[in-house]
């Protein structure tokens, strides 16, 4: 009778660590996406010219994160009123960062002359920092407030001198 029972209490313990580990299974395979609210990733790359980026290193201003890459039409569509914006608000203490992913380091830098950028980029051929916000399909901007906080996410590419978009910008200010 012991026997029984000493199995049956067996069987219950293999059961459920067999649906424990089928949920760490799962959970581990699933993307992990920052949406807004959640508290945004905090990262670390080094620029070209040596500058060390980090998204704590903002010094509480707001800081609009935007995922990009050369071969990404809609990328390339938004980068001039990104780049009016960031002329725009840079002396409110909005800083503009761009992550491209292009693995291919020459045709990022030839972009970048040709199209004067005037906010900091930075190269992430991995896709690291990217993949830590879920990030997967480009362009994709989170704007993150003073405290680490995704206020907004912006998935595909905007006008970033829309009166609706500086209106919002301005109100977080």
């Amino acid at each position: 009778m012991s026997s029984t029972k000493l199995e049956r209490s067996l069987l219950l313990v293999m059961g459920v660590l067999f649906v424990a580990l089928g949920y760490v299974v799962v959970d581990a395979f699933r993307d992990k996406v920052v949406d807004v609210g959640d508290k945004a990733p905090d990262f670390q790359i080094t620029a070209d010219n040596g500058r060390v980026l980090s998204r704590s290193g903002f010094g509480g201003r707001l800081l609009v994160l935007n995922f990009w890459a050369t071969w990404c039409p809609p990328c390339i569509e938004e980068m001039p009123s990104l780049d009016q914006f960031q002329r725009r608000f840079a002396a409110s203490g909005v800083v503009v960062a761009g992550v491209s992913v292009d693995t291919n380091e020459r045709t990022y830098h030839e972009f970048l002359r040709k199209a004067n950028v005037s906010f900091l980029t930075v190269r992430d051929p991995e896709a690291r920092i990217s993949s830590s916000y879920g990030t997967f399909k480009y362009p994709e901007t989170y704007v993150i407030d003073s405290q680490g906080k995704v206020v907004r996410k912006i998935i595909g590419p905007a006008d970033w001198m829309d009166a609706k978009m500086v209106s919002y910008i301005q109100s977080l200010l």
